[in-house]
């Protein structure tokens, strides 16, 4: 456990890599947690602070928003009222969240979790359980709550029901159920109490929240039995899961950090909890993670598949189809976790996590030619066929379609996986993808899952793709494929090429290997590419690009190179094992929206890849 000391309230808490204190009322990145109950997610900062919850739903607007507005943003705070230390970890096999406050007087722990949903019973819409146990001496403890409904747009109004809290903007409405914790008193639209902790006691908060339906106010012994229920479930999920290699922590809690990110009423899985958490404090490339993008879906897959979550596969996998169909042959670079495919980018008025504006909702990439999400989506579906031996008719037509699609555009020029801003260019690693779709076709016909009445066409697509790739995309002076035709740069989307099984030259590609490795990778860091991209200012490393990296060193025979920098990777999560979308090399500090979704993918693929090839080794 990780270990931090401060007093709540007055901006002094050092977080342990970054060496800062809350700056500006923001807390590290880094420092923060995250809980969710499979409909929303919140994000739980090392002082008790949970400075960030969408509700109803994860990509909902944000109640608790102080991540990226400390003055106007909202958040539930809960600590000692005195100087503390405080460590905290995830209780065993689980996404339920337990910090422990030490005092000169005393200590006590704070259990959070965001239940999970009982259809059995009249429960709470949703619900946020804060549960304070004193473990020794006496602790004086002060907690507030300061809703901001719609992004702090919409007028709160506070009332009491049943001598209950309660704070409501149109159709939405919480409470605040407090017992054992102190008289809770409104001061404008902001709930606070004190109360003191002895050693043996304990005391509860409840935050059920209603969206278009009736607020339910649970009865503390359903409070305490949900709690026990939501860990129990949890342990149960993560029980069955298969996993029994190397570095099999960092394993388990990334996938218990993915199964936070699936929506469950689609299936979908978002890439982010987060929207707008910078990729270089006070620049410009603040994005909006809350949905779910095709990029991802051949990792997502195959990780629900080899780690054993047959339902969670299955349910992504039928929601990629139905959000696919929408726009078909075509698609959307995201989608939304409904499977809509509008997400119009506005600019709130928030200042920024650290003053790093504009903070926007939504994500105009959805409207961008991105050519290589065509062979993610045929990897996805050959994946899903060959672990269920068959696809639904009509899917099998669509993906036939989509192939013959491919033979067409992918000669075009497109904005890149990388979703830069510049004008479209002809990127390598969107050609290798484009192969990859027509490749996987033409596999699926061989095997009858798909009709093959075009497979000829398709094999001479591959092959003009690869003529493409090697005649105009590979670089003798870099020795290495380059980022797109016309250029020198690098980037390290093209190892996923490798990874999906674009050939080429088996020679070339272990160059570009070596190349990458010496030119953009910085200790354990590694650029995503080099070059401009139409935005102004600069990013750290992008973590998946390092495990990316680490899976292509073990492929290639360097299992000493790959263990030794998977080994680096794994020290570079926060506390409680959770990665963010980028590292600062310089300073070890979080950046991007968290916890990022493909970060933890990469490490799980990552990490099955260099188990698989050390297995191979021993032979």
């Amino acid at each position: 456990m990780g270990s931090i000391s401060g007093r709540e309230g007055t901006g002094t808490v050092p977080g342990p890599s970054t060496g800062g204190l809350r700056c500006g009322g923001y807390a590290p990145l880094r420092d923060y947690a995250v809980i969710g109950d499979g409909r929303t997610a919140a994000l739980v900062a090392r002082d008790g602070s949970v400075d960030w919850l969408g509700l109803p739903d994860l990509d909902s607007p944000a109640v608790f928003g102080a991540v990226l507005d400390a003055a106007r943003g909202g958040r539930f705070t809960l600590a000692p009222s005195v100087p503390y230390r405080s460590e905290r970890r995830y209780l065993p096999s689980t996404n339920v969240l337990e910090t422990t406050f030490r005092t000169d007087t005393g200590t006590v722990r704070v259990t959070d979790a965001l239940t999970l949903h009982d259809d059995a019973t009249l429960t709470p819409m949703r619900e946020l359980l804060r549960r304070v146990d004193g473990l020794s001496g006496s602790v004086p403890v002060h907690w507030s709550v300061q809703p901001r409904f719609g992004y702090g747009a919409r007028h709160t109004r506070v009332t009491r029901r049943a001598g209950v809290p309660v704070a409501t903007a149109g159709s939405d409405a919480l409470a605040v159920c407090a017992w054992d914790a102190g008289e809770p008193a409104w001061e404008g639209d902001t709930l606070s109490g004190h109360f003191e902790l002895v050693s043996g006691r304990h005391a509860l908060l409840a935050m059920p929240f209603a969206h278009q339906e009736p607020l339910v106010l649970p009865a503390r012994s359903e409070c305490e039995a949900r709690l026990e229920a939501t860990c129990a479930a949890w342990r149960s999920w993560a029980h069955d899961r298969l996993y029994t290699g190397r570095w099999h922590q960092a394993v388990m809690r990334s996938l218990l950090a993915l199964k936070l990110l699936v929506y469950a009423p689609s299936g979908a899985v978002a890439a982010a909890v987060t929207t707008s958490l910078p990729e270089e404090i006070g620049g410009e490339r603040n994005w909006d993670y809350r949905f779910s993008w095709v990029r991802d879906s051949a990792f997502t897959l195959a990780a629900f598949l080899r780690l054993g979550c047959p339902a969670e596969a299955r349910a992504y996998f039928w929601w990629l189809m139905h959000a696919s169909q929408l726009t078909h042959p075509e698609l959307n670079v995201l989608y939304r976790l409904d499977g809509g495919h509008r997400t119009p980018e506005l600019v709130l008025s928030w200042e920024g996590y650290r003053g790093s504006g504009p903070v926007r909702t939504g994500n105009a990439a959805v409207g961008q030619v991105q050519l290589d999400t065509y062979g993610e989506l045929m990897q996805t579906a050959w994946q899903y066929a060959l672990a269920t031996g068959r696809l639904d008719a009509d899917v099998a037509r669509r993906l036939a379609e989509l192939a013959d699609f491919v033979c067409v555009t992918w000669r075009e020029p497109d904005a890149g996986i990388w979703e830069v801003r510049s004008p479209p260019r002809h990127f390598t690693h969107s050609k290798m993808m484009c192969w990859v779709a027509l490749d996987r076709a033409a596999d699926l016909a061989a095997r009858g899952l798909i009709p093959g009445g075009q497979v000829d066409r398709w094999h001479a697509g591959r092959d003009a793709i690869a003529g493409f790739i090697e005649n105009r995309c590979f670089s003798p002076d870099r020795d290495g494929y380059v980022r797109a035709v016309g250029s020198e740069d690098l980037d390290a989307a093209v190892l996923l090429g490798h990874l999906y099984g674009y050939g080429g030259d088996g020679h070339r590609m272990e160059a570009t290997i070596t190349t990458l490795n010496r030119l953009l990778r910085h200790g354990p860091y590694v650029d995503r590419y080099s070059g401009e991209d139409g935005l102004v200012g600069g990013e750290g490393a992008f973590l998946a690009c390092s495990f990316w990296l680490a899976e292509s060193l073990a492929r290639t025979g360097r299992l000493p190179q790959a263990v030794e920098l998977m080994e680096e990777l794994v020290g570079l999560a926060n506390d409680v094992g959770l990665y963010s979308e980028e590292i600062d090399p310089a300073t070890g500090e979080f950046l991007g929206n968290l916890p990022q979704g493909l970060s933890h993918l990469a490490l799980i693929s990552a990490a099955c890849a260099i188990n698989d090839a050390s297995r191979d080794t021993a032979r």
